[in-house]
């Protein structure tokens, strides 16, 4: 798969991609993610990408032409269109779902905005896909991009060690995920619960799952409408809601 992150901070996105497992994926060939600068296609003599906003106001917006230029030269170097996609506080809120959707994608390119944002008709012109991280603004689109960059490289194959290492995550099944240990068995006072101590793995694997409901039905119990139970999931979650 490839990722190109076209940004006006190109340093900073490559730095975060250089590092830890997306990095380790990357020299391994497993994700190949490019950092484009968008300065590099304005026509300004002094590389400047953003005027004042028409009808006055605080900020400065982000033009449209070198962001056109840049997307269109990156559809000339592939041979075909990227799924493009702007991050952008207005956007619908990032789900694993959609993580998953994007990871068998062949190409996607990721908008950053930066300033007061872009100039609308650059948005009308190249119908970008409006993902949100969440229900707050930022001072760009960089860590918003990072990390759909992230949560869909890690959904690759080969750049985590297995599936079983993402399929029982909290929300890729619709469920938090249960609690996890590690040692030493007791900690401040602490105990590992000792289902986990048994060796038993159907015991563990039941805990984990009863663990992994209770929790979402604790924290998150609007997920469940979108979970797969089985009879004895929903016998269990009945019998909490009881208590």
């Amino acid at each position: 798969m490839r990722i190109d992150i076209l940004t006006l901070f190109p340093e900073m996105c490559n730095t975060v991609m250089s590092e830890s497992i997306i990095g380790r994926a990357r020299q391994a060939g497993k994700v190949e993610i490019n950092c484009i600068d968008i300065r590099d296609y304005t026509l300004d003599k002094h590389r400047r990408v953003d005027d004042k906003p028409y009808g006055g106001g605080m900020g400065m917006i982000m033009a449209p032409q070198p962001i056109y230029d840049c997307y269109l030269d990156l559809c000339d170097k592939i041979g075909s269109k990227p799924h493009l996609i702007y991050l952008t506080p207005q956007g619908k809120t990032l789900t694993q779902q959609r993580v998953k959707e994007l990871a068998r994608l062949e190409n996607i390119a990721l908008l950053c905005g930066h300033y007061e944002g872009i100039d609308e008709r650059v948005i009308d012109a190249l119908e970008p896909e409006e993902i949100s991280i969440g229900d707050y603004v930022l001072t760009g689109g960089e860590l918003p991009a990072l990390i759909v960059a992230d949560a869909v490289s890690r959904m690759l194959p080969g750049v985590l060690s297995g599936d079983e290492c993402f399929e029982e995550e909290s929300h890729f099944s619709s469920l938090l995920e249960y609690p996890q240990y590690t040692h030493p068995a007791e900690w401040q006072g602490r105990e590992v619960p000792d289902i986990l101590l048994s060796g038993h793995h159907a015991n563990v694997d039941k805990w984990r799952r009863e663990q992994s409901l209770k929790r979402t039905l604790e924290r998150r119990p609007d997920m469940l409408d979108n979970a797969e139970l089985s009879k004895e999931d929903k016998a269990f979650l009945s019998n909490l809601k009881r208590d």
